[in-house]
């Protein structure tokens, strides 16, 4: 586990319920010996039924409690429970609450985050997380899973380089400062948290402005009480032995404890806890009273999704089992994310897409052409289906040839460049899929270099020399690559992107290279060249401070040079908006009492001419839903061919103090239009939300004076006054 991967305090993860693996798995409130207790009575509130459980706990099994695998109460009948699980894009076996040993040997394996975020879909996202949830429920059913489940990672991808980038959904956030932690670091927490009802947090490795994660209390708290957070927080796993053992943040293993579980951590992954939480109360570093506030955590969730409400296999989802697993349905829908993540980038005089009768020959070239083993990223656990590229390739031209030009992603050699360039020559189109695999970006691993690694960029353009016609570059990997050498060269007629697409991912870039599926993803992070590894890792700052040299960090702040900017994605069609309807002002006045002091502070600070911005503290309550307008577009498709389209609409606000964004995204939507035919999209503002920003002490404040809102080249001028 690498101590830089969480650059904020919280890593999000959405929860049910585990245990441990069994064909006939035991269960709390089994008749006839266990099930006349309190907490067993499903007529009472989940908290009287928890209070009840935490109650006719002793101290030793209270403190056995607290690991992700909780140790059984037999005089209770409560069996072992088994925390954690991972689903970050299909389930994985990565961690011990999932196994493949059974009956089920395998799960549908989805585009890795990255990708599927880069389709701007919130129907497909949804889609899969349902998908992932029946099959979760069929392998716990079957005895080979839980169903507590530690995904997805929401962090921003702030640093190209970072190995776990592409776990995320990329670098919106739909020493630390105030301003970049209100606007930047916690709105992804917030929203999961707010919107999605997550019930489960974990604190990081990291420590956040001097004070480990899982100590801090005012974060961790936040949540709960600013946000309204009802759920359960784990460490990562061992983050809270790191507190004394490699930061040395307290004197002993008990203060570490105590820190963790007064800050609001409810249980440790590791044995942390379990092995020193006695000490820590015996030696007065915490009350047995703090112990049962996680332990009313932890069993309120277990509670909430009928842990302790008798056998599951007469429950709601009883039903599903093995063949609810790896189903057409789900590999399509893997395959429908696939297509509707990869980006096209570059399209010189639209080489693509292939026309079938045209090509009576392929070449594809690259190590990862004809290897099926990264294709789903971290965290994957058995595919349903294993086929390269190469194999999905070959059902569309029968005459496609394969050479992998290097022995491996790292490329350290050319030894077989002499054999792809020869393999090249003799076909009519070549394809080389260059980039990146685990190798080289993961967990525990960030890059040094923007770079293609070794010489891989040796192999793109010693193929390109050969070639017949300009070739098509594939590029894997979840992190930005420097490609600025193919973005120019005219003999590199077109360059995609398919990141980790999962074990679908061959049969979506053949489609698309064919044309049979028009492309439409957008990249959800800024490409940065190689000279941004000048900058250090460790600088948490996201925005730009010119007098020392520093450009920023994401596309909301970034000022250097670009190879790709965030949301970039051509098409095989061409798309024209139009605004159908939004507003030109907006009065700010009305929701704030006339009668207040924010009201006078106000009429004050615009009669000595310094109003520039309102703060959100000094509107009414519940104002911001009375300033929501609506926005309406058109959006045509001139072209010749039908595809789906993301819309992409963007505010750029007045320079009314320094650290204000370039842009911001406010608001995405995919729409599917037909050649030559309009469709409408509508978009909801809250200037509260969608017009507003951070400042330099980290209260959020709604800037007055002109804004741009922003859909491709059309532009929108909006007026805030007061």
């Amino acid at each position: 586990m690498n101590l830089q991967l969480t650059l904020t305090s919280l890593l999000f993860f959405t929860s049910a319920i585990a245990e441990t693996f069994d064909s006939n798995p035991k269960f709390p409130c089994q008749p006839p010996h266990h099930s006349s207790f309190p907490f067993c009575n499903i007529s009472l509130s989940t908290t009287k039924r928890a209070l009840s459980l935490v109650s006719l706990l002793t101290l030793p099994e209270k403190i056995g409690q607290l690991s992700n695998t909780a140790a059984s109460v037999p005089r209770l009948g409560i069996p072992p429970y088994e925390w954690w699980s991972e689903s970050l894009h299909g389930l994985a076996d990565n961690g011990p609450g999932v196994s493949f040993n059974g009956s089920i040997a395998s799960a549908t394996s989805f585009p890795q985050v990255i990708v599927s975020a880069a389709a701007f879909n919130r129907t497909l996202w949804r889609g899969i997380g349902s998908a992932v949830a029946v099959e979760g429920r069929a392998m716990y059913n079957g005895g080979q899973a839980g169903l507590t489940y530690w995904a997805p990672n929401i962090n921003v991808f702030r640093d190209p380089r970072w190995g776990r980038g592409q776990e995320t959904p990329g670098e919106d956030p739909k020493v630390v400062t105030e301003q970049d932690m209100e606007d930047t670091y916690q709105p992804p927490f917030q929203s999961c948290i707010e919107d999605g009802k997550a019930s489960c947090l974990m604190c990081s490795y990291n420590a956040v402005n001097g004070v480990p994660a899982c100590a801090r209390q005012d974060l961790l708290q936040k949540a709960r009480v600013d946000w309204g957070f009802k759920g359960y927080i784990t460490s990562d796993c061992d983050a809270v032995a790191t507190i004394f053992d490699y930061q040395g943040y307290t004197n002993s293993a008990e203060e570490a404890v105590a820190d963790a579980i007064k800050a609001g951590v409810d249980i440790n992954c590791g044995t942390y806890m379990v092995r020193h939480t006695q000490a820590a109360i015996d030696k007065g570093k915490v009350s047995e009273e703090q112990i049962d506030r996680a332990l009313l955590n932890l069993f309120a969730v277990q509670l909430r999704l009928g842990l302790f409400d008798g056998n599951p296999k007469q429950g709601r989802y009883a039903k599903l089992g093995a063949n609810d697993i790896c189903t057409s349905s789900h590999r399509e829908l893997a395959l429908e994310a696939a297509r509707q993540g990869i980006v096209l980038l570059k399209n010189d005089h639209k080489l693509l897409p292939l026309k079938k009768r045209h090509v009576s020959s392929l070449a594809i070239i690259g190590p990862m052409a004809n290897n099926i083993s990264s294709m789903g990223g971290t965290y994957t656990g058995k595919p349903c289906q294993r086929k390269t590229l190469f194999m999905e390739l070959l059902e569309y031209v029968k005459k496609t040839s394969h050479a992998s030009g290097c022995s491996d992603v790292a490329c350290d050699s050319p030894a077989g460049f002499k054999e792809a360039v020869a393999v090249a020559k003799g076909a009519d189109f070549v394809i080389v899929v260059a980039g990146l695999d685990l190798t080289q970006e993961t967990e525990d691993k960030d890059r040094v270099s923007l770079s293609l690694p070794g010489k891989q960029r040796d192999l793109v353009t010693s193929i390109a020399a050969a070639s017949k016609k300009p070739l098509i570059l594939v590029l894997t990997g979840g992190g930005p690559v420097d490609v600025t050498f193919a973005k120019t060269d005219p003999r590199i007629g077109s360059i995609i992107w398919i990141g980790y697409p999962g074990e679908t991912g061959g049969r979506a870039l053949a489609e698309i290279l064919f044309g049979d599926f028009n492309p439409g993803g957008r990249l959800p992070m800024t490409w940065y060249p190689q000279s941004f590894s000048e900058i250090a890792m460790s600088d948490m700052h996201m925005r730009a401070d010119l007098a020392r040299g520093y450009p920023g960090r994401t596309y909301r702040f970034y000022t250097g040079p670009e190879v790709y900017k965030f949301g970039t994605g051509l098409s095989y069609t061409e798309f024209d908006y139009e605004i159908l309807s939004a507003p030109t002002r907006l009065g700010l006045s009305e929701v704030i009492p006339q009668d207040s002091s924010s009201h006078k502070k106000l009429l004050l600070q615009k009669g000595e001419g310094e109003l520039r911005y309102l703060q959100l503290d000094d509107l009414e309550v519940n104002s911001c839903e009375s300033l929501r307008f609506n926005v309406r577009f058109s959006v045509r498709n001139t072209g010749e061919m039908d595809g789906s389209h993301v819309l992409m609409l963007y505010s750029r606000m007045p320079k009314v103090f320094s650290g204000v964004p370039e842009r911001q995204l406010i608001g995405f939507e995919r729409v599917h239009v037909r050649s030559n035919e309009m469709v409408e999209a509508e978009f909801v503002i809250d200037p509260c939300k969608h017009l507003s920003v951070a400042n330099d002490v980290g209260k959020r404040v709604i800037p007055l004076g002109g804004h741009d809102l922003v859909l491709g080249d059309l532009q929108h001028s909006l007026s805030l006054e007061f």
